[in-house]
């Protein structure tokens, strides 16, 4: 697979089947070369300012109306229900979610969609959901778009073969994609396969801003990587299946077709893949702690200055050099929400309980922070230079909304740890008024 690289850029790609199947200095010719049809694909409104406007223009074999009237599509375990079951402020954590066994119950990246939490309203273009997904199966003449928001999907066991309309791109663990809002994409997988997704209503991912840091460091633009044209000029007699991800419920349409026609493309409002271990990592070298915002690789804005609908942030290796300080991360109480989830690895805060596949949420103004091992160890060990996190990979989603958890995260997936609370219980005080 090839792809272009940099992040928001203005791309052109042509499948080097068709060579000159862009048209030449217009969007919307009268005849399209190759008799392809021309189809404008907005992400933002016209009238954005232009460091905002997304759009691509898209030519393709038919145009995507060409399709039978959508119904409704069991949900499953997918939902934007947020007052289904009572909320829960307690520290939050859940084992490895389960992958289902195929041939058994056989699961593919749609069917394996579960909700664990989220906040807002899709119908007012505001808010986020945390799923998980579990599948064993590839997605077999279907495809999935969302008309809510963007994914930008975690692969935590498994690599993703995803077909866009854009083209195709790989996506192994330790890498992320993001796809964004209206794009039709098919999943194809290797076995049993598991990951995390973040969903956005309402904005686009952005790079952050970096203020006194300057011009380089934490994301690269130049690392983002966007597929290159493919398409398949291929009939379905039996009826491909289109789903619509359409105010947080699943329809379907038939077509007799496949919807990865598309010849050529050229704009900025594309999927796009990142690998994490490309991120430059932006540390304390003195004392004390950088807030962890210094680890945030993409970023979802709202209206109000420096306050993120929703932050994808990542602990990645890196040295320790820190003199005088308790260098794991230290206790905390919020304003944000804050998920975790783990690639791969021990994360350095709880070595134990904490594991890949797994998750844990800290809600608005819940405290927490190191279990009681992490602190003894810290606060005795040796402050020599140190690699903090080798081979280890974790991420936090957190956002300045208050996130419910569904029924399925609190009850049905039979996950949750109820002994979280339990790895801070044998912290002990060390106060004496006679030490300083």
């Amino acid at each position: 697979l090839q792809y272009l690289s940099g992040f928001g850029n203005e791309h052109v790609s042509e499948d080097p089947r068709c060579p000159g199947a862009l048209p030449e200095g217009q969007n919307n010719p009268q005849v399209c070369p190759y008799g392809l049809y021309a189809e404008q694909l907005s992400g933002s409104a016209f009238t954005c300012p232009r460091p905002t406007n997304k759009r691509s223009w898209l030519y393709r074999i038919l145009p995507s109306v060409c399709h039978k009237p959508f119904k409704p599509l069991e949900e499953g375990h997918l939902t934007h229900d947020w007052d289904e079951i009572e909320p829960d402020p307690n520290q939050l954590r859940w084992k490895p979610f389960e992958i289902p066994k195929a041939p058994q119950n056989k699961m593919d990246f749609v069917s394996g969609l579960h909700t664990l939490c989220g906040a807002g309203e899709p119908r007012g273009r505001n808010g986020i959901a945390v799923h998980i997904f579990v599948c064993n199966t590839s997605m077999i003449d279907r495809c999935l778009y969302n008309s809510d928001g963007d994914f930008l999907i975690v692969p935590q066991q498994g690599k993703l073969l995803i077909t866009t309309e854009f083209g195709k791109m790989l996506v192994e663990p330790n890498e992320i994609c993001v796809i964004q809002q209206g794009m039709r994409f098919s999943v194809e997988v290797f076995g049993e396969t598991r990951g995390y997704i973040l969903e956005v209503y309402g904005a686009h991912f952005e790079l952050p801003d970096l203020g006194p840091i300057g011009a380089n460091g934490l994301a690269n633009p130049r690392d983002f990587l966007v597929p290159m044209a493919w398409y398949e000029d291929r009939q379905v007699p039996g009826g491909y299946t289109v789903i619509s991800k359409y105010q947080g419920k699943l329809f379907a349409a038939q077509q007799d077709y496949s919807p990865f026609n598309v010849v050529a493309w050229h704009g900025n409002y594309t999927p796009y893949k990142y690998h994490l271990e490309k991120f430059m990592v932006i540390n304390a070298v003195a004392f004390d702690h950088a807030d962890p915002s210094i680890f945030t690789v993409l970023t979802a804005k709202t209206t109000r200055a420096g306050v993120a609908l929703a932050d994808f942030v990542i602990f990645p290796p890196r040295w320790g050099v820190a003199n005088n300080t308790f260098r794991p991360p230290y206790y905390h109480r919020n304003c944000m929400s804050e998920f975790m989830g783990l690639i791969k690895g021990h994360y350095e805060a709880k070595e134990e309980g904490f594991q890949p596949g797994g998750g844990s949420l800290h809600s608005m103004m819940t405290p927490h922070g190191p279990d009681a091992d992490c602190f003894e160890k810290a606060s005795k060990a040796k402050l020599e230079p140190e690699r903090v996190a080798d081979g280890t990979m974790a991420f936090m989603f957190e956002s300045s909304l208050s996130l419910a958890v569904t029924k399925w995260g609190l009850q049905t997936s039979n996950r949750l740890d109820k002994s979280y609370y339990k790895c801070w219980e044998p912290l002990k005080s060390h106060f004496n008024p006679k030490c300083k």
